[in-house]
């Protein structure tokens, strides 16, 4: 496996997206069986694996902490704080909760599930409005003079936030969405970490799916599938956005590749310092990601996709309503 640097961190040119094994894409995948998926990722090269607190919650990481613990020293954990959730209850508000006392005791709270004594990258999950940045930044700064915490990243900040944070604690890492399927960070946000030499890990890398080709409007999810509920995923928008999915699948069959594959060769090709994290819970659908990084997209193959998709308005947001207003995209 290829590796490339989020700030200074050296990692695999792919991570693995852990949460879909927990939550969010129907019910929870057997824990044995992700044990081993993940202990397999980490034996085809991948060394990021991408967690949260607010995965099941608590369950996500205590699967990645039991999955890694044999081989902590080679691999890069990260994981994220931001979501107000009883650390002992697992409750949720709804609300965020960044206060510099609550990040301490999550950032105990996953050490413990984690079964490790440091978090390497360590993401805001969501921008809290109630507590100013610089706050956070200084707890992070803490938990890192103590040991406890590798890096300090954000997850769907917009610029200014980026920049005060930074400027009181060095960012390793933003992650946010960006994909074929969005792409938002391209107008400001893909700048500003250039010229702050921040690492950009990109969630949902092919679209929730989308990009895969798998999907289409009388494709049926599981009523606890969070695809429900975005307004991208709704038939109507399924259906007029195949459209994208047809251009990908061009260059996929011109390439001998799959759509998957000429999606995620796409985020590589853009910066040497973006790291896609697409998640899966199949071996098959791993080995086809991984085989992503020997997908080598020419400008002629670049120039023709960005073409073709100039001439198409993807349709639907990408989250609903209340979870957009969480963003600072």
């Amino acid at each position: 496996m290829n590796t490339r640097k989020l700030g200074t961190l050296e990692v695999s040119a792919l991570g693995l997206g852990c949460m879909g094994m927990s939550s969010a894409y129907g019910p929870p995948a057997n824990k044995r069986d992700m044990v081993d998926f993940i202990r397999t990722a980490h034996e085809r090269g991948v060394r990021l694996f991408d967690t949260a607190e607010a995965y099941g919650p608590f369950v996500n990481e205590e699967l990645v902490g039991e999955a890694l613990a044999p081989i902590r020293d080679q691999v890069v954990i990260a994981t994220k704080f931001g979501f107000d959730i009883d650390l002992e209850t697992g409750n949720r508000s709804g609300r965020t909760n960044s206060r510099p006392e609550h990040i301490k005791a999550v950032a105990e709270a996953s050490l413990r599930r984690l079964k490790t004594d440091r978090i390497d990258i360590f993401y805001q999950h969501r921008v809290d409005p109630d507590v100013p940045i610089e706050d956070v930044a200084g707890a992070i700064r803490d938990l890192i003079a103590d040991g406890k915490v590798g890096h300090f990243g954000l997850s769907e900040a917009g610029v200014q936030t980026i920049r005060r944070a930074h400027a009181v604690q060095p960012l390793t890492a933003v992650q946010s969405e960006y994909s074929l399927f969005w792409r938002g960070p391209e107008a400001e946000l893909l700048p500003t970490l250039e010229e702050l030499a921040i690492g950009f890990v990109p969630f949902s890398p092919l679209g929730a799916g989308f990009l895969t080709g798998k999907i289409d409007e009388n494709t049926k999810f599981d009523p606890t599938d969070f695809r429900n509920s975005v307004p991208r995923f709704s038939p109507q928008a399924r259906k007029a956005n195949m459209a994208l999915v047809d251009v990908v699948k061009s260059v996929a069959k011109r390439k001998g590749a799959t759509p998957a594959q000429i999606a995620l060769a796409w985020l590589l090709a853009q910066k040497p310092w973006i790291v896609p994290i697409p998640g899966t819970t199949k071996p098959h659908r791993l080995e086809e990601n991984l085989g992503a990084i020997d997908v080598t997209l020419t400008v002629q193959d670049l120039q023709e996709l960005a073409y073709a998709l100039a001439k198409i308005e993807v349709q639907g947001e990408r989250l609903p309503e209340a979870a957009l207003k969480m963003t600072g995209l």
